[in-house]
């Protein structure tokens, strides 16, 4: 039976400039940081959550004519914040590229995208209060 989602990953060009991105701006955690025959295996997460993201470079599986390019994932990673305006405030102030001007309600919560230095898309997103069942 299946028990949690482990990886999520994101091809980079700069496995360090990525770590600085996600750690530094975002305020994720470097978890993993090993050097192995099939390059370097990077991975960062919320604190305290279960799921890693991979940040995979490109560089690490030369001659692969089948790996996507960095800054082609397939849609955004979400990560959800309890405050996202304070939040959007905290990352804007760090130097976080953001896609809108502020963010924005919408029927399920609050929204609003950020833009890695590869290009991958962050979705930040904040449940309405109602539905996390605090009020």
């Amino acid at each position: 039976m299946l028990t949690n989602i482990m990886y999520v990953t994101l091809n980079v060009t700069d496995q360090d400039r990525a770590l600085r991105f996600y750690t530094e701006q975002l305020g994720l955690e470097k978890r993993v940081d090993y050097t192995g025959p099939d390059g370097r295996f990077l991975t960062v997460g919320v604190p305290g959550g279960p799921v890693e993201i991979v940040l995979w470079s490109q560089a690490a599986a030369p001659g692969r004519a089948d790996a996507p390019a960095a800054g082609t994932a397939m849609g955004p990673v979400f990560l959800e914040s309890d405050d996202l305006r304070k939040d959007f405030e905290t990352f804007r102030a760090r130097g976080v590229a953001f896609e809108q001007a502020e963010p924005e309600d919408y029927p399920f919560g609050v929204r609003i995208e950020a833009v890695d230095p590869d290009g991958n898309r962050i979705a930040l997103r904040q449940r309405p209060r109602a539905s996390r069942g605090d009020g």
